[in-house]
């Protein structure tokens, strides 16, 4: 963008995605290199990554924020989003994967389809984002090219999963790559794998690619009537039937092709560019090039708009970052038009009008400034004040909405207190601006204690938080200790639960009689697609209110007194989740009764349905896979058991057993050190949050304890 002009249709907006330590960013650096975009390779292990960035993530060895940028590739420019590969960062995979066209999925050879990898592959499918897979680490002890394509086709994508590439070795004899397609093998030379030599392909792995390559025509003449045809006439396809055919079908999400290679030792990273050039889709192939658009008020599809420059402006605001020296960027995907410096622009989301400062062009923490940002393209805003993460931007004289994303809901919490009066005040700032960037991350103010708590994904996540206040705005704070984010609801129906709320003092009284039918309620479509996807727990009220039997001005009172008694729960004093509420019956008086007496009348109503339907605490259960060499299986499921955890399978992947159990996460903390402890510090886990469930009594019992909370209206 910044100094070359890219037709649409050469645009490529990439992801990379995959399980923590499967390589990620080291392959990332390879394309940064490859491409001409950086002159030196630079090692995550070293804390030398470009897209690492952040004092922390080169601390750690790990990603935490995505980083953009954007480099070139035989005519083809691609727009590069790194994401992080823990479970606690999964916001910043979930806004990129919305924005982006194409993904490249990262697996390790020795591990095959881990944890993480499972939560963003169906990430991508939510928002349905063709991909193509890369098995890296192929020269890591274990590798087992065969398996990892088997652990996709069972976990992920069965039946859409084709090889295109096969190794060439094994470990430390890992020496090339076959090209199933073209059938020509290929050495990577020279101390960084810039040399690529054609040889021939090896005896001893003919038979394999062939079967793999018959597999690969089979799929893809499916995919097309005239190959199909052409398949059954001459028995297989040409070279360039078959990228064609393969391109639709990835670009259709019908198929997802499979590469190999290793970062580490510069081998295969450039096949694997020239493959996301070739099959991911450009904008234009995206929804047949056409972008769909809501009413602003009604949320309902009004037009689709063509993918094209001097189309009207449609922008998607989805990450805003605290810079020191610009206040805030605002990484923005624009789908369609062209975003123009010093142009003005209507937030559709916010109903404000805006005037873009300056733009810029992203390389990791770098910037790049630029006259405009064209349609297809990502970069940052410098000057919006009111825009947060994803808003809408449009034209002034064309307003619409692009669809809208759900964030995931905190699960832990934990006291934050400044050391000083001078901390408390930049503190303030710190976590404003902090929750400004990340929409998963939460700030309150415990209304009994006056405590600061801040709510997140994992001790991780909050543990960076804490970490970037004390580096990035000066503020030292002393931290709680983590606290679970339980929720509340209830078991039963209680039917028709009345209360009548009548106080009588000198002069005017207060009169309010309400009847409500409590019941568990779960809103899903038929597919249960918000239940798979684990989206946050909703309420629901329902006005059955027939004639005049409860005046309509006196209805809002029901809802606000349902709303605020949620917030204060009833088992343990945590938000109440899950729970349909419909009005059916009341009564008023003319001169005593009120809003607020008919919100008091609901409360009281809502404590009576609690006790009738079985109110119960409900604890954020997670997902832990871990692997184990065998001779610690025993200890390890002992483990589990004892953490009130589910064994849900044992399976093997390569030499290591994996252990899959759904555990409640008041028992995590501190299993890492448990862990090492039990395997010599040879297994390791991964766990990502799957649902909420019932507390056993005795364990509700200690919390709210703990919590000092005492039912409504116990002494």
């Amino acid at each position: 963008m910044a100094d070359k002009k890219v037709s649409l249709d050469n645009i490529r907006n990439i992801g990379i995605i995959a399980h923590i330590d499967a390589g990620k960013t080291t392959f990332t650096e390879r394309v940064l290199f490859y491409t001409g975009k950086i002159h030196k390779i630079g090692e995550t292990h070293n804390g030398e990554g470009t897209m690492d960035w952040m004092e922390q993530e080169q601390e750690r060895g790990i990603t935490i924020t995505s980083a953009a940028t954007t480099c070139f590739w035989k005519g083809k420019q691609i727009n590069i989003i790194d994401t992080p590969g823990h479970v606690d960062f999964t916001i910043e995979v979930e806004r990129s994967l919305r924005v982006l066209d194409g993904w490249v999925a990262v697996f390790d050879a020795s591990q095959g389809v881990e944890p993480q990898s499972e939560t963003v592959w169906k990430q991508a499918d939510k928002y349905d984002v063709p991909r193509i897979c890369f098995v890296n680490k192929m020269d890591k002890m274990g590798w087992d090219f065969d398996m990892t394509i088997d652990s996709i086709k069972k976990r992920l994508a069965w039946n859409k999963v084709v090889a295109i590439q096969y190794p060439i070795g094994a470990a430390e004899t890992f020496e090339g790559i076959v090209d199933i397609i073209e059938m020509k093998a290929y050495h990577f030379e020279w101390s960084d794998g810039e040399n690529i030599t054609e040889i021939d392909v090896p005896a001893d792995l003919k038979d394999k690619c062939e079967a793999y390559r018959l597999e690969l025509m089979e799929k893809v003449a499916e995919m097309d009537d005239d190959l199909m045809d052409n398949y059954f006439e001459n028995g297989e396809l040409s070279i360039d039937e078959i990228k064609k055919g393969l391109r639709i079908a990835i670009t259709n999400n019908d198929l997802y092709a499979v590469t190999c290679g290793s970062a580490l030792q510069n081998i295969g990273v450039q096949m694997v560019i020239d493959a996301a050039v070739e099959y991911l889709p450009s904008p234009m192939d995206v929804n047949e090039g056409l972008i769909s658009v809501m009413d602003v008020d009604t949320k309902e599809e009004i037009k689709k708009i063509p993918v094209a420059d001097d189309s009207s402006l449609a922008a998607i605001a989805f990450k805003v970052a605290t810079d020191p020296f610009v206040w805030k960027l605002i990484f923005t995907r624009v789908y369609t038009g062209t975003l123009k410096s010093g142009s003005y622009i209507y937030n559709a989301t916010t109903g404000k009008k805006e005037r873009v400062g300056r733009l810029v062009q992203m390389h990791s923490n770098d910037r790049v400034e630029i006259s405009e940002i064209t349609a297809g393209n990502i970069g940052a805003v410098i000057g919006l004040k009111a825009t947060k993460t994803w808003d809408t931007i449009c034209d002034i004289n064309d307003k619409f909405l692009v669809e809208s994303i759900e964030f995931p809901e905190p699960v832990i919490s934990i006291s934050v207190e400044p050391k000083s009066k001078s901390d408390q005040e930049k503190m303030g700032v710190a976590l404003g601006k902090l929750a400004e960037e990340d929409p998963s991350f939460r700030v309150k103010t415990d209304a009994e204690t006056g405590q600061t708590i801040i709510s997140g994904m994992w001790e991780l996540h909050l543990d960076i938080i804490v970490d970037r206040m004390r580096r990035e705005f000066a503020v030292e704070c002393n931290v709680g200790t983590p606290q679970v984010s339980y929720r509340e609801t209830i078991k039963n129906v209680a039917t028709d639960v009345e209360h009548k709320f009548s106080k009588q003092t000198w002069g005017r009284g207060q009169y309010g009689h309400v009847v409500i039918t409590f019941e568990p309620y779960r809103e899903m479509d038929e597919e249960d697609i918000k239940a798979e996807l684990k989206e946050k727990p909703t309420n629901k009220f329902v006005d059955k209110i027939q004639g005049w039997t409860i005046p309509k001005e006196y209805i809002p009172g029901v809802r606000k007194g349902l709303e605020e008694s949620y917030k204060r729960g009833f088992v343990a004093g945590y938000q109440m989740v899950d729970i349909k509420a419909t009005l059916t019956f009341g009564s008023f008086h003319d001169v005593d009764s009120s809003e607020l007496s008919f919100k008091l009348a609901a409360s009281k109503a809502f404590q009576e349905a609690c006790r009738k339907a079985q109110a119960s605490l409900l604890e954020p259960i997670m997902k832990v896979e871990v692997n184990t060499p065998e001779e610690y299986m025993g200890d390890i499921i002992g483990q589990i058991n004892s953490k009130r955890g589910r064994i849900e399978e044992m399976s093997d992947r390569g030499q290591a057993k994996i252990v899959t159990a759904f555990v409640p996460l008041s028992e995590m903390f501190g299993y890492m050190t448990e862990l090492r402890s039990a395997s010599q510090g040879r297994a390791t886990y991964g766990m990502e949050f799957d649902h909420y469930d019932e507390v056993p009594t005795n364990v509700a019992t200690k919390v709210r304890e703990d919590r000092g909370f005492k039912l409504p209206d116990e002494d």
